[in-house]
């Protein structure tokens, strides 16, 4: 009763610190049901289940701790691309840095806005797959984003979208404590890349939600980095139609305490949804991926590929699970987590899972930790490379399989271009 009681005290803290947004009555409707969710499930702590690798304390607090501000003086990953930028600082939308928000195939809006208005369609999303995501597995910090975001992006895509969205995130205060809620709604045959870009805050706190209607493509690119010092959680939901695609990849480079988590329904029969990830960290570096697919459609296709590199005592997490409804015939379902130990202080903490209740399917996952391979180390020292180059190569090598689940050639070399830099930064 003691510890119950707690958590609810520190669940009602963090809530009464957060102002109530205004908004119109579907708006209000949603975020006063994520309240009560919140209410109901308490913020999470190291005794629940799907936090017993990582302690969310520092997410859950009522102020956000300090982080220092990190001055990058590297070309910004993506841009040589043709994108269009959408500007976010410290949480709050930066107008002036920002492009023109018109792009041919879709219209692009401000979740400040839409939320005002007393009809939109992001009645049918905001909220609405973040809740379903609750279960079976309780997710208290998204219900708060949802409860208590002020500012996003709302995309309706109904066509094939000319260039890619980048939405960029920047931290200018040490103190800042982001909440961002995003909703994309994919009309049928419809196809769009959003690129995701920056440290964002001091902690942040992100929600992505989105409907792929039959036949769409969402393609989604994101680097996270550079402030070692930033905490974040975020949190995609997704709901995929008939013959519909999701690929995302997330690259991380430093950051004190990350949390991904990835929540994706395949509903429509020929459905294909890939997330991976790769991670990089040095010392107090805190990493978590906990992705959760269901299959409930025939002749889906999952993957979830997801390379960590740690040294100086690094921790990496992995919670990935594979849900296959009854029904979910021909599922085709795969699973890797793999990480590159480079010292013997680093971690890697696993927890894959198949459940299925299909009985013609093809699943399969594996998980696990090595050093840098000795063989190929000395065959390539013996050619005259030296041991720190090597060791580069070797790393870029392991990683390779995430990197390459970027379908566009141009994305993915600034990828790797960004990983080589993060490399030789760390071999200096």
């Amino acid at each position: 009763m003691a510890e119950l009681k707690t958590k609810q005290d520190a669940t009602e803290a963090r809530l009464s610190a957060l102002p109530r947004p205004d908004g119109s009555g579907w708006a209000t409707a949603a975020r006063d049901a994520a309240q009560a969710r919140v209410r109901a499930m308490g913020l999470p702590t190291r005794r629940d289940e799907y936090w017993k690798f990582t302690r969310p304390d520092t997410l859950v607090d009522v102020a956000a701790p300090e982080a220092a501000l990190f001055h990058d003086t590297d070309t910004p990953v993506f841009d040589t691309v043709n994108r269009l930028k959408i500007v976010f600082v410290d949480g709050v939308f930066d107008a002036d840095a920002s492009d023109d928000l018109s792009v041919e195939g879709a219209v692009i809006e401000r979740l400040a806005d839409v939320t005002q208005a007393d009809i939109h369609w992001a009645k049918d999303v905001y909220g609405v797959f973040e809740t379903t995501g609750q279960s079976p597995v309780e997710r208290p910090l998204a219900a708060l984003n949802t409860a208590c975001a002020t500012d996003g992006v709302v995309i309706h895509v109904t066509g094939r979208v000319s260039k890619p969205i980048n939405l960029i995130y920047h931290h200018n205060s040490t103190i800042s404590d982001a909440i961002l809620h995003h909703v994309i709604k994919l009309e049928k045959d419809a196809d769009i890349t959003v690129l995701e870009t920056g440290p964002a805050a001091a902690r942040f706190n992100k929600v992505t939600e989105v409907e792929v209607a039959d036949g769409a493509g969402f393609h989604h690119v994101r680097v996270q980095g550079r402030d070692h010092e930033r905490r974040a959680a975020t949190h995609m939901f997704a709901r995929l139609g008939a013959e519909s695609t999701l690929k995302s990849f997330t690259m991380t480079a430093n950051g004190v305490l990350t949390r991904n988590e990835c929540v994706i329904e395949l509903t429509g029969d020929d459905a294909v949804a890939h997330v991976a990830g790769a991670a990089m960290g040095d010392g107090d570096f805190h990493h978590d991926d906990t992705v959760f697919i269901t299959h409930d459609a025939e002749r889906c296709e999952s993957r979830q590929v997801f390379k960590k590199v740690l040294r100086n005592g690094a921790t990496g997490v992995f919670q990935g699970k594979i849900l296959v409804k009854e029904g979910a015939q021909k599922t085709d379902g795969y699973q890797i987590s793999q990480s590159l130990l480079l010292d013997e202080d680093s971690q890697f903490l696993a927890k894959p899972e198949l459940e299925i209740y299909a009985d013609d399917v093809v699943c399969s996952h594996g998980s696990t930790s090595g050093a840098i391979d000795e063989e190929a180390l000395f065959y390539l020292r013996a050619r005259g490379v030296p041991k720190p180059i090597a060791t580069d190569l070797l790393t870029q090598a392991f990683l390779a399989e995430a990197v390459e689940e970027v379908e566009d050639e141009t994305l993915r070399e600034e990828i790797t271009r960004h990983l080589a830099g993060w490399l030789e930064r760390r071999r200096g």
